[in-house]
């Protein structure tokens, strides 16, 4: 990867404020762009329907600059690839979401949320990306239309009833190699199923300008992800090792939708007193808590600064 090619992304997402974990990940994310010498864009993955907020975009946006973290496209500098909110690029997530639709990876799944949680003997409201649990099938093999797929005109009437799955290829091995974590292997249908690309509920909302209704639902985070990642050309990824299962749902489909991958580099989890992994529920944890306490930008990035809180 050639140095002056290098397109790095920051991603946060504004349903809360961030906190120490985000900010070890976002200043590796700098770091490895200002290393190659390379472009660092800033997007806003603001497709959280109930929980997004503009004063935590505000309040990230003030927290990584504060941090010295610079970045050369994104809300706040303009860019020729944007818009960089997640609530503008909807049409993009459509026509990515035809596309799928048109070359048969997609079917539609009626299952409600109460259907899911009987059928998985629990429910699973808020787990992480990475931890749902495989779908078990329920509605992929209801019949198809036309000559094996379904048309764009059939799901457009169909899209406000039901979610929209890819089907992950039974058996299918993905591998990658992490800059980080070195290689990876997970298996369809053991280690992740079909999952939604295609949600039906939605009125994205943009922390800058308030709700946006918008009819037909929304895309899914992992559609989502792909779509503004092969548009903005990121080379490399860079996140948490929470998405390391992510990563490979997001390789199928940019296989599906012919986008070449970008490397992959997962950083490894902050976790706190407990062993649990940080979340935004932690505002003791958050960067915003620990300026007001005094805490300066070194403190917060030295990897002791957890055990001394």
């Amino acid at each position: 990867m050639e140095n002056s090619r290098y397109r790095g992304r920051l991603a946060p997402s504004p349903t809360g404020y961030l906190h120490i974990g985000h900010a070890r990940t976002f200043w590796t994310a700098y770091e490895r762009a200002r290393e190659a010498n390379g472009a660092l864009v800033l997007r806003m993955e603001d497709l959280d329907l109930e929980r997004s907020r503009t004063i935590y975009a505000d309040a990230a946006l003030e927290d990584l600059r504060w941090l010295g973290i610079d970045w050369q496209e994104g809300p706040d500098v303009g860019g020729s690839l944007g818009p960089y909110l997640q609530s503008e690029r909807l049409e993009l997530y459509r026509a990515a979401w035809r596309k799928l639709l048109d070359r048969g990876f997609l079917y539609p799944c009626r299952c409600s949320r109460k259907d899911l949680a009987a059928a998985l003997s629990a429910p699973h409201e808020g787990a992480d990306l990475d931890d749902e649990p495989i779908y078990p099938g329920t509605c992929r093999a209801l019949p198809l239309r036309g000559a094996g797929f379904w048309t764009s005109v059939e799901a457009e009437r169909e899209e406000k009833s039901v979610n929209w799955r890819f089907r992950a290829p039974e058996g299918e091995v993905v591998e990658f190699v992490d800059g980080n974590l070195g290689p990876q292997r997970f298996v369809a249908g053991k280690d992740f199923g079909d999952f939604i690309v295609w949600r039906r509920d939605g009125v994205p909302r943009s922390p800058r300008t308030g709700p946006r209704p918008w009819a037909g639902g929304a895309p899914s985070y992992q559609l989502a992800c792909v779509v503004d990642d092969a548009a903005m050309q990121i080379t490399e990824i860079v996140r948490g090792a929470d998405l390391l299962k992510s990563t490979a749902r997001q390789i199928l489909l940019n296989r599906a939708l012919g986008y070449a991958d970008p490397a992959w580099f997962h950083c490894s989890l902050i976790t706190d007193a407990s062993g649990k992994r940080l979340a935004k529920r932690h505002d003791a944890l958050s960067i915003l808590a620990l300026r007001k306490r005094g805490w300066t930008p070194d403190e917060i990035l030295r990897p002791e600064a957890i055990s001394e809180y």
